[in-house]
């Protein structure tokens, strides 16, 4: 019998939301304070919408920060860092069972120590946190904000990251996109060749450079700026883009979001602030805003582009100085998949 796989896209109805929380042992241990209130303006405004799952090295300290925890869950592991998007499980739907993959995730090509990150997705099922689904693990490294998925079938993705060094190297392209799409029930995978964003370590994740906001539309990071290092790149992935079809066979509705003024961390290097890195939530979408005077405009862009959703700016000017934004600290998980919470906190 043929296996059917679906993997759905992030508009669709979500069970909750994993975060996993910044402790004194990560890398934020220097700007501890700054990034913990913007989890916790994350988490919140999620919690309005849906439940959330918060990933804590210590259950307590982190619900200290809460007046209220309505339709917000704590369960205990340990992590390396806070990248949920990465480290998290990618949830599909086989022969009608509901299946939570796992990757590993070896911290963006070996990069960054990511031991105890790639665990987290085994430990919430082995406290029992997740129900109604099973876990299957995979000898492949792959991280969820390399992918993007319309539901319709489409994988849209970028060759720098799946084709470099120290994630899959032993596999060549064909046997990548191969994979993808016998993993994922996926029957094209649209590769860009182009875009990146200085100071990004994930090498160009396409949830900074490009995302579905539905079948037809795709929201991306634009640069008319000849002067701005990103102009070259910018330009190609856009005119790449205009060269896809969507799963009908019709060009896809381009939707140009604005390249945010440069931001500079205290050694001066450029940061990777896009507002591509949103995230969608059931009724909302939580877009990454950095006090910049683009800020506004891309709210209305992105307004447009999800008229039936609440378009939420959250300011995520201190999570780019560790080189990622509000999509990445978050992993969606779908209506099938059901919290545990009698062996929650």
């Amino acid at each position: 019998m043929k296996t059917t796989k679906y993997l759905p896209a992030e508009w669709e109805i979500q069970s909750f939301l994993q975060l996993t929380f910044p402790h004194p042992n990560s890398d934020w241990k220097y700007m501890l304070n700054e990034v913990t209130a913007c989890f916790v303006e994350i988490i919140k405004t999620t919690a309005l919408f849906q439940d959330v799952l918060v990933v804590c090295d210590d259950v307590e300290r982190v619900k200290s920060f809460f007046t209220s925890t309505k339709n917000i869950w704590f369960v205990q592991a340990e992590s390396n860092d806070t990248w949920a998007r990465d480290h998290g499980g990618i949830t599909v739907t086989e022969n009608g069972d509901t299946v939570v993959n796992d990757y590993i995730f070896n911290g963006w090509g070996a990069k960054f120590d990511a031991k105890l990150d790639t665990q987290i997705t085994k430990k919430l099922f082995e406290k029992g946190a997740v129900t109604n689904c099973y876990l299957k693990s995979f000898d492949f490294v792959l991280e969820g904000g390399s992918i993007e998925s319309d539901g319709k079938g489409t994988i849209l993705t970028t060759a720098e990251c799946l084709l470099s060094k120290n994630r899959n190297e032993q596999y060549s392209k064909e046997e990548i996109e191969n994979y993808l799409k016998e993993n994922f029930g996926a029957n094209r995978v649209l590769w860009l060749n182009s875009g990146y964003l200085a100071g990004d370590d994930t090498d160009s994740h396409i949830d900074t450079l490009a995302r579905f906001c539905d079948t037809k539309t795709i929201a991306f990071v634009g640069c008319n700026n000849p002067e701005d290092e990103h102009f070259e790149a910018l330009q190609q992935m856009k005119m790449e883009l205009q060269l896809f079809n969507n799963f009908e066979g019709n060009p896809y509705k381009l939707v140009e979001l604005p390249l945010p003024d440069a931001c500079f961390d205290e050694d001066g290097s450029r940061l990777p602030a896009t507002y591509a890195n949103f995230t969608i939530i059931n009724g909302a979408v939580l877009v990454p805003v950095y006090g910049v005077s683009q800020d506004e405009k891309a709210l209305e862009i992105l307004r447009q582009c999800f008229p039936d959703r609440k378009v939420i700016g959250v300011n995520c000017r201190i999570l780019i100085e560790q080189h990622g934004s509000l999509h990445c600290v978050t992993m969606q998980y779908p209506e099938q998949v059901k919290l545990n919470k009698e062996n929650l906190d």
